[in-house]
Formats: structure tokens, C-alpha cells, sequence
């Protein structure tokens, strides 16, 4: 057994193939999620229709659109195609998940998610999407490449093992660090969490409670947030208790923000990634995994096609990803037009990525309800499913689900209309009675016609206090700023 100061060197396989089955996991809530959602948002009648995207694509930029978008719907199209995406992927995650073909498994789910990423548009354009393509690209040097069922006893290679460490420290550093550099004041003086727990895109039920927490609890929170995101990347090349220590602190940081906010599959993908971190030794003293690594497992060879596709990859990916980190940290090496050639070469790909959530906190909430009327008079509205409208509505539980229309709408409350075009093009799909768009809403106070008028508007949602809330009964209240959409209605045909 491997203590602290042991000769015998600690080994990783338990906590590394419990990664891999938490890509595995995290490809099957994002293939299930976005293929209940596909058609209302990029189906052939959707709100950006993914067919007339590869075809502007290609008429715009010729030939390199097959590199600005890669996917394979270029070759299968994007109609019917998009179902039996997500079907594969559904599909390779369960594969994937029961431990067979886990390199292969891997590298289809690496394609299909970056065919999906590319075709989805707006909607496939968030921060876990490319944690998730580029966890699945290290996973594929982690695993067993061989056929059938690998297994808990397999040690990985130790510089693949350092990638998946490297991808933790970048993610959880740069999400403190940029929150600094921003220089956002809310940051600064430590005040964020208190506009947080409201202005965030879905807060759960227990996000009312958190708001209520005195003003000196939000700053020591956000304090020991930062003491989290700053620090603990730091050990975790320290000794084992070290290491131990920052990835359990990470773990408990994953858990509390999953308590209050939707994230889709950030939090379980980051918490995968922690597990890494954790040697065998930690896991036999809690009587889990398996007693030891299996004869033969341990290491690589040193020679061969793995060690040297793994050597190359290790050095791209670190020295892609070192320019992205420069360049998050420092408009001065943003700038630079080595940092700038990097990042259009590898950025279709969305594998080599700099991170950083909430660098500048929103402190108050806009939100975009959509509405429809026969008389122009009478306005009903449509209700989603997730994002806060009717103010009586309890904030929901929806991760692992990602939402994308809820999502996006928070997003494109926040600036004008004129930079969220496709808000026009979903109140147009609405009027013209687009089954598949309205199917992306909870309510459609219009079943049997579609309205003759459409209008988005914008509105401040605020959480109501205890009294407010005990007395009406509501969870939020609103207050109008303006119209986000004015009153349209289609053209009559000449």
C-alpha cells in the first residue's frame, strides 16, 4: 500500500476510469437533452434551421467552411441526420459507460458531439460544451486501446493523467482568475454573491434562500471562493494529502454551486475530472475499487504508437493551451498575433480551450417574456419551461438538462435586439404556427391558431422577500423596462 513518502508510487486507475464513466455520463445527458430540443431549434423548421447555416457557411467562406464548421453533417445533411446524431451518441455514452471499446467510444463521441456543436449553433455554444469535447479527447489517452471491456485495474499513462490535471487547473484558476482581471467591481469588493443567487440564468429553489443570507456571509463566501479557485489548482501536483485536500475542496465548491444553479453537466464533468486527482490508495482506505492494479497495467511501454501519439498530443495540446491561458490572463498577449493565429486554428475544434464563468457579474435581471395576441389588444403569454415567467412558479431542478432556448433568452435579455436577430426569427416562427417551435414552450396560449401579433418584452425580475412571498404566494416579482420586440405581425402576401 502507497503512503505519503512510500518508494512505491501511487497509482490512478479507480479514480480514472471513474472520469471516463463520467464523460460517458455527461455525453449521455448532453446527447438526450439537445435531441428532445433539436427540432424547434435547428431542425428544418426551427428557429435557426441547421441546413440553411452549412449552406450560407459554404457560400460564404467556399471551401473553408468545412473547417470552420466542422461536422458530419456536410456529408449526411441535417434534417433527419440530427436524430440519428444524437442517437449515436446516446449510444456510444451507454458503450462507453458499461466499459467496451472505451478508445473507440470515445473518439465517435468526439466526433458526433463536434458535428452536433457545429450544427447547433448559438444553442451548442457554452462553456461545458467544449469542457466536454476536450475532457473526451484526454479521456481517449487514458482508457485501454483495445477491444473489449476495460476495467478498474488499468493504470493510465502518467503524461495523459498530467493533461487531465492540467485541464482541471486551467478550468478552476482562470474561473477565479478572470473574475479579477475583469476588474469587475462586485468581484472585487466581494459583493457578488449577493446579486448572484437572483441574476444567475437558472437558479434552483434553494437559490431564493441563498439570497437571503446576510451581506458579511455573500463576502465571506465569495472570499473563500476565490481561496478555492486560486489556490487549490496550485497542489495539486503537491504531495498526496495536498493533492487530496485541493481536490476534495474542489468537489464541495461543485457540489454547493449545483445547489443553487442549473449548470447542465458543468458540475458533474468538473467534479469527474477532481476524481483524477485522487490515488488508489485513497479509494481502498473508503473499501471501494479494486485492491490493486492488475499485473501488466501498470504504466505504458515506452515505445509504440500509443506512447508516441500520446507524446505529440501532450505537447500540442499543452503548448495550444498555454497561449490560451496567456491570452485569458492578459489583454497583452490576447493581442498578440501568435496568441490570435493560435486561436483561429484550433478554435472550430473546441478542444484547446481558456475557461471562465461569470468573469463579470450581471447585477440586475432582465427578462424577455414572449407574447401573442388575435386583437392586438389581448396579449397572452407563452410560458417556458425553466426560466422564471409566471412569478407563482418555484425555481425548477432541471440539471443535467440543459434548456437551450430558456438559456439562451437570459443571454439575449441582457443586450439589443438588434445583436439577437434570431428573437425576431422565433417570434416569425411563432406567428407561422411552427409546431416544433412552440413545442420548446411549457404554455402555448394558443393551441388551435397561431396569434396575429407577436411581441417580446422585456421585463426586471427580482426575488420577492419572505413577507412578499408569504402574503401573494409568488417566488419573483417583475417590473416592465420596455419592448425588447415591439408589436409585429407578418406581411400579407401581395
Amino acid at each position: 500500500m502507497s503512503t505519503e513518502g512510500s518508494p512505491t508510487p501511487p497509482t490512478f486507475a479507480n479514480g480514472t476510469q471513474l472520469f471516463v464513466r463520467v464523460v460517458a455520463l455527461a455525453h449521455l445527458f448532453a446527447f438526450s437533452s439537445f435531441w428532445v430540443q433539436a427540432s424547434g431549434l435547428i431542425g428544418p423548421h426551427g428557429v435557426l434551421p441547421a441546413g440553411q447555416f452549412f449552406s450560407m457557411a459554404y457560400k460564404e467562406l467556399g471551401l473553408r467552411a468545412f473547417y470552420e464548421a466542422p461536422s458530419l453533417c456536410w456529408l449526411f445533411g441535417s434534417a433527419h441526420f440530427l436524430d440519428l446524431l444524437c442517437a449515436a451518441g446516446v449510444a456510444f455514452s451507454l458503450l462507453l459507460l458499461a466499459g467496451y471499446m472505451q478508445a473507440v467510444s470515445l473518439a465517435a463521441l468526439w466526433i458526433c458531439y463536434l458535428s452536433l456543436c457545429s450544427a447547433g449553433q448559438i444553442f451548442m455554444d457554452f462553456q461545458w460544451d467544449s469542457l466536454l469535447l476536450e475532457s473526451t479527447l484526454i479521456a481517449i489517452f487514458l482508457v485501454p486501446w483495445r477491444a473489449g471491456r476495460g476495467h478498474l485495474g488499468y493504470e493510465p499513462p502518467k503524461l495523459a493523467r498530467y493533461l487531465s490535471w492540467w485541464l482541471l487547473f486551467r478550468l478552476m484558476f482562470l474561473s477565479g482568475a478572470v473574475k479579477l482581471t475583469s476588474g469587475d467591481p462586485t468581484w472585487r469588493s466581494l459583493t457578488a454573491l449577493s446579486f448572484h443567487y437572483q441574476t444567475q440564468p437558472l437558479p434552483t429553489p434553494l437559490a431564493w434562500y441563498a439570497n437571503l443570507l446576510p451581506l458579511w456571509f455573500q463576502k465571506a463566501s465569495c472570499a473563500a471562493m476565490f481561496a478555492v479557485e486560486l489556490g487549490a489548482p496550485f497542489l495539486l501536483l503537491a504531495p498526496r494529502r495536498a493533492r487530496h485536500a485541493a481536490a476534495l475542496s474542489l468537489i464541495a465548491l461543485q457540489l454547493l454551486i449545483a445547489l443553487t444553479g442549473n449548470y447542465a453537466f458543468f458540475n458533474l464533468l468538473t467534479i469527474g475530472l477532481c476524481l483524477t486527482c485522487l490515488d488508489d490508495d485513497w479509494w481502498r482506505r473508503l473499501h471501494w475499487g479494486v485492491e490493486a492494479v492488475r499485473e501488466g497495467e501498470r504504466g505504458v511501454p515506452r515505445r509504440g504508437v500509443r506512447a508516441t501519439a500520446t507524446r505529440w498530443f501532450a505537447a500540442f495540446s499543452v503548448g495550444i493551451t498555454f497561449f490560451e491561458t496567456a491570452a485569458a490572463l492578459s489583454g497583452t498577449a490576447a493581442r498578440s498575433p501568435i496568441v490570435r493565429t493560435v486561436a483561429e486554428a484550433v478554435g472550430p475544434f473546441r478542444s484547446f480551450n481558456d475557461y471562465g464563468l461569470f468573469a463579470v457579474m450581471t447585477v440586475e435581471r432582465p427578462e424577455l417574456v414572449i407574447e401573442g395576441s388575435d386583437d392586438g389588444t389581448d396579449w397572452r403569454e407563452y410560458s417556458l419551461p425553466y426560466k422564471p415567467g409566471e412569478l407563482a412558479r418555484r425555481p425548477p431542478w432541471v440539471a443535467p438538462h440543459q434548456p437551450r432556448l430558456d438559456w439562451q433568452l437570459w443571454f439575449a435579455a441582457l443586450g439589443p435586439s438588434d445583436s439577437n436577430p434570431w428573437v425576431g426569427t422565433l417570434c416569425e416562427k411563432l406567428l407561422r404556427g411552427e409546431g416544433d417551435v412552440a413545442s420548446l414552450f411549457a404554455r402555448n396560449p394558443f393551441p388551435d391558431h397561431p396569434p396575429l401579433y407577436m411581441r417580446a418584452v422585456r421585463y426586471r425580475y427580482e426575488f420577492t422577500s419572505p413577507a412578499e412571498r408569504t402574503r401573494t404566494g409568488n417566488w419573483w416579482r417583475r417590473t416592465p423596462i420596455d419592448f425588447y420586440i415591439p408589436p409585429v405581425s407578418l406581411k400579407k402576401e401581395q
